[in-house]
C-alpha cells in the first residue's frame, strides 16, 4: 500500500525528533494511518510453511477467516512501561507467603499441591488502553494465540522508514525460539535431567475448537525442534504403571489448553491423576490459575486496605491502583448499590473465561440481573476500550481493541491487540482479529 505523507511526517517527527508520544497522536494515528497492511499472500507462504502442507493452510483460512486484522494498532512506549509495571506488581503480591495462603486456602485441594519449578506457560494480561494509560482487564493462564501471532508478525510489511523503527524488537523467529525455549525450561525446572521428548497439547474436542489450527502451528513448530508433539483430548489419556501414556506413548508434557482449570470433569481423571501423582509436567496449572486467573483476586488486587495486611510496598499498592479497575466481589447485600451504579459498571463470572456470560451493566436486565445475584460473579469499573479505523472512507467500520501481554515468569514476551466488535472479543468480525502493536516513543 502507498504510504500516506502525512502520516509518514507525523510518524517521523514522533519517532525521530521526540522520545515521548502525545495520545492525540496516538488516536491521529489509529484514526487515519492505514499504509501498514496484513500481505495475504505473505499469509498463505507463512502459514504454508509453518503448517508443513498447503491443505492445512487452507483449512486454516476455511475455519479461522478472522483472526488476522487487515491494519496494526498504535500505542504509546508509556502505554508499555505501564504494562511492564503493572505485570510486576502483580507478580510481586503474587509471590509474598501471605496472599498465596490466603488465596490457595480457598481453592480447591488440586491448586495447593507442590509445585516443582513449573511456571505455567503463556499467562495473557489483558489490557484496554486509553489516554490515561492502561488498565488490567484480566489474568488469563492458558491465553491463546501467541502462534498466531507469529505469523501475523511474518505478514504485515512496513510502509516506510519510521514505521520500521517502531516494530517489535524481537521478530517471528525470535518469538518461536522463545516459546520453544519455554517449554523445554518448564520441563527442566520441574527436576527432569533428560531433554523434553513427549508433548501433548490438550483440549475438549480438540478439533472441533474454533482455533483448532493453531494446535497445527504448535505441534509443527515442537516438531521442527526434534520433540513428538500430538494432539488429544482429555479422555484420550490414560494413568499407568505410574505414567501418562496417550496410546503406546508415553507423555513427558502436556500443554494444557482446557478450560476445565482445576481437572474436576470426569474426562480429565487421567490428567488430574497424573498431575498429582508428578508423573508429567502440565502447563499451565491448578495453581497458577488459583493465584493469577480467579476473577475474585482482583479484588483483592484493587483493595488498598487488604494489601496494607498483606505488607505489600506502597509503590507497588500505586501500581496496582492505577493500573487495575476496581474491583469488587457481587455480593446479594450490597445488591440495591450495585444495581444503581451499574452503568459504570462491568461484570464478569468469578470463574469464566472467554468473556463468556459477561455483561455491561447499561445492558443488563432484571432478569440476567437475578441470575448473577445468584451466581459468583465480580464487578469492574468500567474501562471502555480504544478503536482503530478500519479504513479511510467515512462508512468504514470502527473496531475496538484490547492488548495482550503474553507473559512468562514475570516477563512480558509479545504483544498483541485483538480487534473486534461488539461486547467482547470473538474473532468472529470481518476486518478483526489479531494485529501487530507498534510503540511510538519507547
Amino acid at each position: 500500500m502507498q504510504a500516506n505523507p502525512q502520516n509518514i511526517a507525523l510518524l517521523s517527527s514522533l519517532c525521530v525528533a521526540s522520545t515521548t508520544c502525545t495520545t492525540a497522536a496516538i488516536e491521529q494515528l489509529n484514526d487515519s494511518c492505514f499504509c501498514v497492511s496484513l500481505d495475504e499472500r505473505a499469509v498463505q507462504a507463512a502459514l504454508e510453511v509453518a503448517l508443513a502442507e498447503p491443505g492445512l493452510a487452507a483449512l486454516m483460512k476455511e475455519r479461522c477467516p478472522y483472526v488476522f486484522a487487515a491494519n496494526p494498532v498504535f500505542i504509546s512506549g508509556a502505554h508499555v512501561r505501564q504494562m511492564r509495571e503493572i505485570v510486576q506488581a502483580v507478580e510481586e503480591v503474587v509471590a509474598l507467603p501471605a496472599y498465596r495462603e490466603s488465596i490457595l486456602a480457598q481453592a480447591p485441594a488440586i491448586a495447593r499441591h507442590p509445585l516443582h519449578g513449573a511456571k505455567g506457560v503463556f499467562y495473557g494480561y489483558d489490557f484496554h488502553v486509553s489516554g490515561d494509560g492502561v488498565a488490567l482487564i484480566e489474568i488469563n493462564t492458558n491465553a491463546g494465540g501467541a502462534m498466531l501471532n507469529a505469523v501475523v508478525a511474518r505478514a504485515h510489511r512496513a510502509c516506510c522508514a519510521a514505521v520500521e523503527r517502531m516494530l517489535p524488537a524481537s521478530d517471528a523467529d525470535t518469538l518461536e525460539m522463545n516459546i520453544v525455549d519455554m517449554f523445554r525450561r518448564e520441563w527442566q525446572a520441574s527436576g527432569n535431567p533428560r531433554p523434553l521428548h513427549t508433548i501433548a497439547i490438550v483440549d475438549e474436542a480438540p478439533e472441533s475448537q474454533y482455533l483448532y489450527p493453531e494446535f497445527l502451528l504448535f505441534q509443527q513448530l515442537f516438531r521442527r525442534h526434534g520433540m513428538d508433539a500430538l494432539i488429544a483430548a482429555p479422555q484420550d489419556l490414560a494413568f499407568r504403571d505410574g505414567a501418562l501414556w496417550h496410546e503406546a506413548t508415553r507423555i513427558d508434557l502436556i500443554y494444557n489448553r482446557l478450560t476445565d482449570f482445576m481437572l474436576q470433569a470426569p474426562d480429565s481423571a487421567a490428567l488430574r491423576c497424573a498431575y498429582l501423582a508428578d508423573a508429567a509436567v502440565v502447563t499451565p496449572h491448578p495453581q497458577g490459575h488459583a493465584l493469577y486467573a480467579n476473577k475474585r483476586n482482583l479484588a483483592l488486587l484493587t483493595d488498598r486496605r487488604r494489601l496494607e495486611e498483606l505488607g505489600v510496598p506502597a509503590a507497588t499498592q500505586a501500581a496496582l491502583i492505577k493500573g487495575i479497575p476496581r474491583t469488587e466481589i457481587v455480593d446479594p447485600v450490597h445488591a440495591e448499590r450495585l444495581w444503581s451504579e451499574r452503568r459504570q459498571l462491568f461484570f464478569k463470572p468469578a470463574a469464566g473465561y472467554g468473556s463468556r456470560a459477561a455483561y455491561r451493566g447499561d445492558k443488563l436486565t432484571r432478569r440476567v440481573w437475578e441470575e448473577i445475584l445468584a451466581s459468583d460473579y465480580i464487578a469492574q469499573a468500567l474501562a471502555m476500550p480504544s478503536e482503530r479505523a478500519t479504513g479511510p472512507e467515512a462508512a468504514s467500520r470502527r473496531m475496538k481493541f484490547d492488548v495482550r501481554a503474553y507473559v512468562y515468569n514475570g516477563e512480558i514476551q509479545w504483544l498483541a491487540a485483538r480487534l473486534y466488535q461488539g461486547q467482547t472479543t470473538n474473532f468472529r468480525t470481518p476486518g478483526g482479529g489479531f494485529a501487530p502493536v507498534y510503540s511510538l516513543g519507547d
